[in-house]
């Protein structure tokens, strides 16, 4: 029998709160959502901007929760013969247990920002990690204000090595996030132009992201890219707060970790890299330079977290970019098959950047043609006109054939884009939908891309259906 995630008792003193009815000694898990919570989980009632959790108490229970974490104000509107621990305050009793399990555990941590590849740094560290010990990370993208005290009140005890992602849009917020995970590693991907409709400059965004220093354990590593141009700034803020050790990634041969040499395919990358001084061969089963440049990042840390560096090298293959952030996926078709290419999570002009690099490297058997499907990007303020026409560069780099826009920010990038390459344009992505259905053709490489808010996904979705993948996760 493997030991509960939390004892009552245990929680009910993180929480800092009191019990109320019939609740079993154990809790298995933690949810804030009662859609996917399982049998033993503790329901913690978080009220959101559209969404308070206090109104799914009920369904929460029924689906088997042992207890429901709640406000005492809500108490009168929930059912009498409910399990609950009563806290003043959900969210703040959630980062309670959050503090609280990252004391009582003895893991190594790293925690991971930066303007692009959190997530894919993220899960190359669970890949790399899980050969040297028991590995807790974040799901999915939880890295805001619940999503972090979430990923660490779910983190066992036992846990060898806790993997945590931190976002924002607005300074100051990393700060108290970091503050609760206490990384021995800190990761900073790269700073680019994203989220400047809150910051007037690069250069602010990278003091936001530098704040993750301020919670560094004594003694602990900044990994930072030294290829990104807010390198010399980020190494400043590093060592005015305190951080004794930096560490730097990147294709400049200078850098602590760096490729020596890097043979792309269509399904990933061979790389030969100095990781600290250690030579290192070893493949990434997922495409893009980015992946190669962050699988840099990965290393290192495994490296400075003291776990195997021969054997993370190795996990490294079994990579895979996920659904929405780069997925490559076969649809077969008469008279052969068409390859899509799905980033429709997000966009910004740093992953755009890295997504038209992916489609420039991916083979095209002629008259297959690569064709980019973009959306609007958002939080740019008012430089969006002028980032969205630069896309044009990158387009004409990746050696693009055809390109389709969605929203109205892109309409300024329709305009600068030569008339050969403009198959569409529409304000709305779902008017793409039947057009880009309609040209697609055999050996064609289609990359779809636009910021969340602007719904690329389901022109995705719309491929898949009228091209039934053989198998739905095939990679190309």
């Amino acid at each position: 029998m493997s030991e509960p995630l939390w004892t009552l008792d245990a929680f009910v003193e993180a929480a800092g709160g009191s019990s109320k009815g019939d609740i079993g000694a154990e809790i298995t898990g933690i949810s804030i959502d009662s859609r996917t919570l399982e049998p033993g989980d503790a329901f913690v009632a978080i009220k959101g901007d559209r969404l308070d959790g206090h109104d799914y108490v009920s369904a929460a229970l029924e689906a088997g929760a042992s207890l429901a974490l709640v406000a005492e104000d809500r108490l009168a509107d929930l059912p009498e013969d409910g399990r609950y621990v009563v806290v003043s305050d959900p969210l703040e009793a959630l980062r309670q247990l959050g503090r609280a399990a990252r004391a009582r555990a003895d893991a190594r941590i790293v925690a991971v920002t930066g303007s692009v590849g959190k997530t894919g740094t993220k899960e190359g560290l669970r890949l790399t990690l899980e050969p040297s010990g028991k590995v807790h990370a974040s799901v999915a993208s939880f890295n805001n204000h619940w999503g972090v005290p979430l990923t660490l009140a779910r983190m066992p005890a036992d846990t060898d090595y806790g993997i945590f992602e931190i976002g924002m849009n607005h300074a100051g917020e990393i700060t108290p996030l970091v503050k609760m995970v206490r990384p021995h590693v800190a990761i900073i991907t790269t700073v680019q132009p994203v989220h400047l409709e809150f910051f007037e400059s690069v250069e602010k965004i990278a003091q936001a992201k530098a704040e993750i220093f301020q919670g560094l354990e004594p003694g602990g590593v900044a990994i930072l890219n030294k290829d990104n141009l807010q390198f010399d700034l980020l190494k400043f803020l590093a060592v005015t707060a305190g951080v004794s050790r930096v560490h730097t990634f990147g294709e400049d041969p200078s850098a602590d970790s760096h490729t020596e040499k890097v043979v792309s395919y269509p399904a990933g990358s061979s790389v030969d890299a100095s990781i600290l001084g250690q030579e290192i061969t070893y493949k990434i089963g997922a495409p893009g330079k980015h992946h190669v440049k962050n699988s840099l990042a990965v290393l290192t840390a495994v490296s400075d977290l003291g776990a195997d560096l021969a054997k993370a090298g190795l996990a490294l293959d079994k990579m895979r970019a996920p659904r929405g952030r780069g997925e490559v996926t076969r649809l077969p078709m008469p008279g052969g098959e068409l390859n899509v290419i799905d980033e429709s999570y997000n966009a910004n002009p740093a992953s755009m950047r890295a997504a038209f690099a992916v489609l420039g490297e991916a083979p095209v058997k002629r008259p297959g043609r690569r064709i980019a499907v973009i959306g609007d990007m958002r939080e740019l303020g008012a430089d969006s006109a002028r980032l969205h026409a630069d896309l044009a560069q990158p387009i004409s780099e990746a050696a693009v054939d055809a390109v389709y826009c969605a929203g109205p920010h892109m309409h300024a990038l329709w305009q600068r884009l030569p008339h050969d390459l403009r198959a569409h344009y529409s304000e709305d992505a779902k008017d793409l939908e039947d057009v880009l259905l309609g040209d697609v053709r055999p050996g064609d490489v289609v990359m779809i891309k636009g910021s969340l808010g602007t719904r690329m996904g389901p022109l995705v979705e719309a491929l898949k259906k009228e091209y039934p993948p053989a198998d739905d996760t095939a990679a190309a």
